[in-house]
């Protein structure tokens, strides 16, 4: 009862402070106040006596309302001394009392104590110079005169170590963003020393950043635009209509959406509206990871047919070697199959033809947000007109991109003008929910695959491949297994710098290939893509469960996607005449 009553008379305390007002007490009226500081070593003491003092001044305010326009006397009246008294004691009893400490204090106190605990500025100094010596030996080393007489050998280690470190980042707890800039930057004061002469690496350089600066505000400019779409709830639009129950039907249904779904929007973007989808739809089960599994091979296959559906798709259709038409003509069979194939066999697996009834309809109902058909409308609108700007204005894609968003930009601002409390919904919120570290390891990534190709490391790597492996089916098909290990944007900006137009010119086999390999190949590892590490994240599943279960599924719509597209090539399907005549598919 002592322990309750003492909290009780804190609370009132308290309260009682929060009616008064505090500022409206004069000098006069401060400097006749009986207050006793908390000594306690405790910061919950140090708050106990605050409020005490408060409740003084808020009784010294209530006195001074009440009195006349008499000054206060001199001496303290007997009450007086009995109150002050009466309040020394509380302040006592505060210091003994702990059990009188507010949550926040507690709070604050066991943050300090694991800080102390854990606080060790001797490992931290330790790391600190670790890493100033690293770079120090770095600057050195790259001023030696050796590394001028071996630029290629130079450069080559140095872009093998900073790939191990991208590669193995997990373990290294160093992000793969971080790495990509040091490494661009290593490489290429490298070659500025190599050089003939420091102008034409500058040169070099210019001309690298240009190109670079172009895919990463397309970027960004996506991922901003499907930031605002989703905010609004827009894609509800396309999930809400999903509305079958039927195990292997749904497999499929939700397949061919996130595929279509994919060769709109990014393949990460697309995995997670798609997933979270499924977390609704059925309950966890060893069927759901099954279905999550089928999102990112849909998500990876959708996203290779169309030059916006995936970053590698992307930075082949702007840098030339591809075109708008020629591209969604010849991937478009050979991606449907490469998901077609998967799903086929997982139907016939025992998760997904074994369950015998219907799933539970456990949809949550969620309030779009207000014009989110609207904004929807608009953002997917702008996304699909970036092509047909491009063919009209002969202007770079991003520029497109930049449009569609400043367009978007006006009408969120305009619709939602004058309502604070959606904030979240307008642009500036977005830009800080996208995944900027992820535009800055590709430009990391693109700058540093650009210093080889200055170098010309690139095109003797391209020669040694043309001499040992004349088929070029063979090598882009290589190049997809590879990117189920290692990440697909450096393995086709490697390929684009190998191999120019003068070698393979645009819409060449070769390089639909390597579209359709690179942005088809990550699914058979569930690391191999951004869609498969979203699923993992989301999902709780392991490497070695999609080994087992999915991968073997996702290798063989791998390679009947291959077969498919040399197929579909060897038949030599011409453009409709109609199609041809319009000027933003037939041209690039």
């Amino acid at each position: 009862m002592a322990s309750f009553s003492n909290g009780t008379h804190h609370l009132h305390i308290t309260n009682r402070f929060k009616k008064q007002s505090f500022h409206s007490l004069s000098s006069t009226h401060l400097s006749s106040l009986p207050y006793k500081s908390c000594l306690g070593s405790s910061l919950c003491k140090l708050r106990g006596s605050r409020t005490l003092g408060n409740e003084l001044l808020a009784r010294a305010e209530d006195k001074a309302k009440g009195s006349s326009s008499s000054p206060p006397p001199s001496y303290p009246s007997n009450e007086q001394q009995g109150q002050q008294l009466n309040i020394d004691k509380q302040l006592q009893e505060l210091e003994q009392i702990s059990g009188s400490c507010d949550p926040l204090c507690s709070l604050d106190e066991t943050s300090s104590r694991d800080f102390e605990a854990n606080y060790q500025p001797k490992t931290d100094l330790v790391k600190a110079l670790a890493i100033f010596a690293a770079a120090g030996t770095g600057a050195v080393a790259i001023n030696h005169s050796w590394v001028a007489a071996n630029q290629d050998l130079a450069m080559a280690l140095l872009f093998g170590i900073g790939y191990a470190g991208i590669i193995f980042e997990e373990s290294l707890a160093f992000n793969k963003s971080g790495v990509g800039l040091l490494m661009a930057v290593s490489l290429w004061v490298i070659r500025s020393i190599g050089a003939p002469s420091p102008d034409i690496a500058v040169s070099e350089l210019t001309h690298a950043s240009a190109e670079v600066s172009e895919i990463v505000f397309f970027l960004l400019g996506a991922m901003t635009i499907v930031e605002i779409v989703d905010a609004h709830q827009g894609f509800k639009l396309v999930t809400d209509n999903i509305t079958t129950r039927k195990p292997r039907t749904l497999l499929w249904v939700v397949g061919f959406v996130t595929f279509f779904l994919s060769s709109v929007l990014d393949n990460l973007t697309s995995t997670i509206v798609m997933v979270s989808l499924l977390r609704k739809l059925v309950p966890p089960s060893e069927y759901r990871k099954l279905l999550g599994a089928v999102v990112v091979i849909a998500a990876n296959a959708g996203g290779a047919w169309t030059p916006i559906g995936d970053v590698t798709t992307t930075m082949l259709w702007i840098h030339g070697q591809i075109s708008t038409l020629p591209t969604m003509k010849g991937l478009l069979v050979p991606s449907a199959v490469s998901l077609a194939v998967p799903l086929s066999l997982l139907s016939l697996t025992s998760e997904v033809n074994g369950k015998g009834q219907d799933l539970p309809n456990v949809l949550a109902s969620e309030q779009m947000a207000p014009r989110g058909q609207l904004v929807f409308s608009v953002g997917i609108g702008a996304l699909i007109f970036v092509p047909v700007f491009k063919a009209l204005t002969g202007l770079p894609p991003f520029m497109g991109m930049l449009l569609g968003l400043g367009v978007l930009w006006i009408l969120t601002d305009a619709i939602h003008y004058g309502e604070s409390e959606r904030q979240r919904l307008k642009v500036p919120q977005a830009l800080s929910r996208i995944d900027t570290q992820g535009a800055l390891f590709f430009l990391g990534i693109l700058l540093s695959v650009s210093s080889l190709e200055a170098a010309g490391l690139l095109r003797e790597l391209a020669n040694y491949l043309d001499a040992h492996i004349p088929n070029f089916e063979l090598i882009a098909s290589a190049i997809g297994v590879g990117s189920a290990i290692i990440d697909n944007v450096p393995l086709v900006a490697a390929t684009m710098g190998m191999y120019d137009l003068s070698s393979f010119p645009q819409d060449h086999e070769f390089w639909q290939l390597i579209a359709f390999c690179a942005g088809t190949g990550g699914s058979m590892l569930v690391i191999g893509s951004a869609a498969g590490v979203a699923f993992m994240g989301m999902e709780k599943v392991d490497f070695f469960w999609y080994l087992r279960k999915v991968s073997g599924f996702a290798f063989a719509g791998y390679a009947a996607g291959i077969a498919a597209y040399l197929a579909v090539h060897n038949f030599s399907i011409s453009l409709p005449t109609t199609l041809a005549e319009v000027p933003f598919l037939s041209g690039s």
